[in-house]
C-alpha cells in the first residue's frame, strides 16, 4: 500500500503524503522520544524529519520499505542535531540498558548505572549508545558523528570503563 501512496504523493497528492504521515507518525515520534527527552525538541525533530521526508520523497528508491527509510531520516536528523548541539547530551535512549553479565536485580544497581551513564561526556554517551544499544560498527559511528573509527573505539572503551568505575565506587574520572 504504501508504494502506490508514494508513487501518489511523488505526483502532488497532498492527501497520500498525509496517510503516510498517519501511517507513520507513531513511530517516527516513538524513534525520535527514544533518543531525546525534552518535548519541545521532539516536536521539532519530528517535523524535520518529516519535512525531508517530504522534500526527499523523490530521492526514495524502494529498495527498503517507507518506514525504514524514514527511520534512516530520523536517524540522521537527531544525529545532525546531537551534533550541533554537544552540550545537551540528549541522545542517550531513555530505555538504555547495557549488556551485563547478570540481570540488574536491585533497584540500586539501576539508578546507579544510570547515573554512571547520564555522567558520561555526551560524545563518550553517544558512541555507547550507538554501538551496544544500535548494534552500529565503528565505522559507521566514525562517520555518523564524524570522527575517526579509532576514536569511536576509544571513546567505547573510556565509556564501558567509566561506568565500571562508577560502579564498583570509585569517583568519576
Amino acid at each position: 500500500m504504501d508504494a502506490a501512496l508514494i508513487t501518489a504523493a511523488r505526483n502532488g497528492d497532498e492527501n497520500a503524503f498525509h496517510t503516510l504521515y498517519r501511517e507513520h507518525a507513531g513511530r517516527v515520534r516513538r524513534l525520535v522520544e527514544r533518543w531525546v527527552s525534552d518535548p519541545v525538541a521532539v516536536d521539532d525533530l519530528c517535523q524535520e524529519s518529516w519535512l525531508r521526508a517530504f522534500r526527499g520523497l523523490d530521492s526514495f528508491r524502494g529498495d527498503a520499505g517507507f518506514g525504514t527509510w524514514i527511520h534512516t531520516i530520523v536517524r540522521n536528523v537527531v544525529l545532525s542535531r546531537g551534533r550541533t548541539d554537544q552540550r545537551r547530551g540528549e541522545l542517550l535512549e531513555e530505555s538504555w540498558r547495557p549488556r551485563l553479565s547478570t540481570p540488574p536485580e536491585p533497584m540500586d544497581l539501576r539508578v546507579d548505572l544510570r547515573r554512571a551513564v547520564d555522567a558520561l561526556p555526551p560524545g563518550m554517551r553517544r558512541v555507547l549508545w550507538l554501538h551496544d544499544v544500535e548494534g552500529w560498527t565503528h565505522a559507521d559511528i566514525g562517520a555518523a558523528l564524524g570522527v575517526a573509527e579509532g576514536t569511536s573505539k576509544s571513546q567505547l572503551f573510556k565509556a564501558r570503563a567509566r561506568i565500571r568505575e562508577s560502579l564498583r565506587g570509585g569517583p568519576p574520572s
